[in-house]
């Protein structure tokens, strides 16, 4: 049944997609011939691992490119005594050992690196990585025999061999070259260039001088013109450089046998770790392709699977951008959906695209869904699509449906997921329905999760009529008289095959007289499920209204969050800054009344004296009344959302030559009160005598006194909280440091938080990849981005980064 199910479904074709994703011949083919997990552990473990991998690749450090050679057939040979690799087999081995070992590493800064001991369920990518055999010393050992192109190294033994054949050949050359040169027998050869026979080097020597030059004959030419003869002085040289050769080859078996000896001792360690490397790269290229279609992983409980099913958005992916986004749930008590609605409406698309998206789902893949989409595990997914109508086996098209059903029923369990397309049809309608009723209850009975397409009348009511059943349509426009392949949850649908029909060229006459059948017969249904399709689009509409409203509340309540956390701080430096100064006017204006105190009791109490004491209570009276204005007309303006001080005059730059000195007047502090200069304080500050009390001021508080000038008044600033700075749809980074970047995404963010922008691009090129890692890892501490990810490769790839904001 699973195999049949795949065939039908295409599941073949999303893993052969896959595969060719895969850096290895070897791990394509194990893809090809893996299905999907029927064991929920095994499936939550995969999906997890195929995540992990995921958020390695945009994580801005892009993955080892590099393909791994097949092995396969080089393994079994490490387990025979006494073999000896051939060059070309140790050189794979060698190469796929150094690229695994930097794909592991690769992999190494996804996992963590306390070396805490981490259950498979909580972390099971490090403990796949870390359970690999280092095995970096056997391709070091390889490697040491071997270049970097697979060629033998020139190891001391082989180079000594290597000079004595050079020798050896430099000393033949010079005698052929005597023969070839000298007058008194280049006349008898019949090219002056040597030849090669048997691996010895000869002359081509004239027939009929056969007897001039002594030697041995190797070969005659076919004409019998010519002799290839071996010179009596060459015929040494040549058996002394065959047997350096000889040697040679001797001892680059000995280096091979003694190498794969030593690889042989590490066989299991070499066996596993291509083991594991095997399955990184399956899991590897199920990730790929997680970006080739942009999808999201089915979100589910602490296994990975929920209870529910819910798509959102959910596209079949070999319809590609044609496909139409279709949303479906079965949650809750609901066990069976049962659609209806026109021919080509998007039926058998959607019990497709639901059986195929459990199936990739299962098989560790993302899905081209939008994010919240939901699946549960399924022990498998039976499905009956299609006409399987067969003369050979006697089979009608209903026999075949029926034969398919009776086989779902005996192996479907509560966990199984069973997709019945055309429910009931092929026989007598009446009998159809009783029967597909009864096959319903059945199912229901055993709680399968069931989703059935038809187009018989009683099911539409067999829906409304049972508590686990709910109807569901596709939709039609009446106007364009086309389906809009959208599902409506809640409401039945009409087949509409009149419309289609004429839509399809039947004669006028033929659809006006169906009409006129179908009208006395079917009005009141066809006006019912009319009514019930308006009442759902209105109540869809509404619904998309209200989660606008409650969209726009909540933007509005953050932006309201935001202004009174401002605020706040505003209000925290503001008395911050007024108990500091109040301080120091206290501060002084005690010394000046125990100055006045002191005066009064030394001597007498005369009028001066009281004077004084009358000037300073006055003027301690006037600068507390003005403070207390000041600060109730703060607190009013802050309650109103506004703070600061504005039509307070700034100050302009200090005149050339202005300095500070006893005596000199000036406008000090905050409300720029005039005075004069008292004397010089502590830590740069002066003290500053304001009518008779004299308080400290730092000397950037104090500004020359215009003549005649009356001092400012003190108004109330009202900055704009409310304006933000406007988000952009593509925010570019390049040429800033990374520090500067940082700052800008963070005033992005903040204003696409505020503004409700949904999806941005943050251009930041590739460069070394400083201000990718830094932009990626900003964002994954970020609790208001819901996801990040490289741009297509046409739109800028790794150089550019997606980020979706959550809702």
């Amino acid at each position: 049944m699973h195999e049949k199910t795949l065939k039908l479904l295409e599941f073949d074709v999303i893993r052969q997609r896959v595969a060719q994703g895969a850096l290895n011949e070897e791990a394509a083919r194990r893809i090809l011939g893996e299905g999907p997990a029927w064991d929920p552990q095994e499936a939550g473990t995969l999906k997890r691992l195929v995540a992990a991998v995921w958020d390695r690749i945009t994580s801005g450090d892009p993955p080892p490119q590099d393909p791994l050679p097949d092995i396969s057939f080089v393994l079994p040979k490490l387990g025979v005594p006494g073999t000896s690799l051939a060059l070309d087999e140790a050189y794979a081995l060698g190469v796929f050992i150094g690229r695994g070992e930097a794909f592991k590493q690769w992999l190494l800064p996804g996992c963590p690196e306390d070396g805490a001991v981490r259950e498979p369920e909580q972390n099971p990518l490090y403990t796949v990585v870390r359970a690999l055999p280092d095995c970096t010393p056997l391709s070091r050992e390889i490697f040491r025999v071997l270049d970097k192109g697979g060629k033998l190294r020139d190891l001391p033994v082989l180079r000594e061999i290597h000079r004595r054949i050079r020798t050896l050949t430099r000393d033949m050359e010079a005698l052929i070259t005597r023969y070839t040169q000298a007058e008194d027998t280049r006349y008898m050869l019949q090219s002056t260039v040597p030849s090669q026979r048997n691996g010895r080097m000869v002359l081509a020597v004239k027939a009929h001088f056969r007897g001039r030059i002594k030697g041995m004959v190797h070969e005659v030419s076919a004409t019998g013109q010519t002799l290839f003869i071996e010179p009596e002085e060459v015929v040494e040289k040549n058996n002394r450089i065959l047997i350096e050769r000889t040697q040679l080859e001797r001892e680059i078996r000995r280096i091979l046998r003694e190498m794969t000896s030593r690889l042989a001792e590490q066989r299991q360690a070499i066996e596993a770790f291509h083991e594991g490397i095997l399955r990184l790269e399956t899991i590897r290229a199920r990730a790929r392709y997680t970006g080739e279609i942009q999808g999201y992983f089915a979100q589910g409980e602490a296994s990975g699977f929920s209870r529910s099913i819910r798509l959102k958005q959910a596209r079949h992916p070999l319809l590609g951008a044609q496909g139409v986004p279709i949303d479906f749930t079965l949650e809750g008590h609901t066990k069976t959906v049962i659609i209806t609605g026109p021919n080509t409406g998007g039926k058998t698309v959607t019990l497709k695209t639901l059986g195929l998206l459990v199936l990739m789902n299962q098989f560790g893949l993302a899905l081209p869904a939008a994010p919240g989409t939901m699946l549960p595990f399924c022990d498998g997914v039976y499905v009956d699509i299609g006409d399987e109508q067969s003369l050979s086996q006697s089979l009608s098209t209903f026999s075949a449906h029926m034969s398919t059903i009776a086989a779902i029923i005996a192996h479907a369990t509560e966990q199984s997921l069973v997709l019945l397309d055309e429910l009931g049809a092929g026989t007598d309608p009446e009998e159809g329905s009783a029967l597909a009723m009864a096959i319903l209850d059945h199912l229901m009975e055993k709680q399968v999760r069931l989703i059935a397409t038809t187009h018989q009348g009683s099911l539409k009511q067999y829906g409304y009529t049972q508590e686990q059943v709910e109807n569901a349509s596709v939709e039609f426009d009446a106007e364009t008289l086309s389906p809009t392949y959208r599902i409506l949850m809640g409401v039945p649908g009409e087949s509409r095959a009149v419309d289609i029909a004429a839509r399809n060229g039947i004669p006028q006459a033929i659809i006006s007289r169906a009409r006129s059948y179908l009208q006395n017969e079917r009005a009141d249904v066809s006006a019912l499920i009319r009514g019930l399709t308006m009442k759902h689009q209105e109540l869809n509409t509404a619904l998309e209204l209200k989660q606008e409203e409650e969209q726009r509340l909540r933007q509005e309540r953050l932006k309201a969050d935001l202004r009174e956390l401002r605020l706040r701080q505003q209000e925290a430096e503001l008395k911050a800054g007024e108990v500091g100064r109040l301080r120091s006017f206290l501060e002084e204006s005690r010394k000046t009344l125990e100055n006045l105190v002191r005066e009064v009791r030394e001597g007498e109490l005369s009028r001066e004296k009281t004077r004084k004491v009358k000037e300073f209570l006055h003027t301690l009276e006037t600068a507390v009344a003005a403070e207390e204005g000041a600060l109730k007309e703060e607190a009013r303006l802050l309650a109103e959302g506004q703070h600061g001080f504005a039509g307070e005059p700034e100050p302009g730059p200090r005149p050339p030559g202005f300095s500070l000195k006893p005596g000199t007047p000036v406008l000090a502090g905050k409300y720029k009160r005039p005075g004069r200069v008292f004397r010089a304080g502590k830590n740069g500050s002066w003290v500053v005598e304001i009518g008779s009390l004299k308080m400290s001021f730092p000397e950037q508080d104090l500004y020359p006194l215009p003549a005649a000038e009356e001092p400012p008044t003190p108004v109330i600033a009202v900055p704009d909280f409310a304006s933000t700075p406007q988000p952009q749809f593509e925010l570019s980074l390049r040429g800033m440091r990374l520090e500067e970047a940082i700052e800008a995404l963070q005033r992005q963010i903040d204003a696409a938080v505020l503004s409700g922008l949904r999806e941005f691009s943050v251009i930041h090129g590739k460069g070394e990849g400083v201000l990718q890692r830094g932009v990626h890892t900003y964002l994954k501490e970020q609790p208001q981005v819901a996801a990040y990810y490289f741009s297509r490769p046409e739109l800028g790839g790794f150089g550019r980064t997606e980020v979706v904001m959550k809702c």
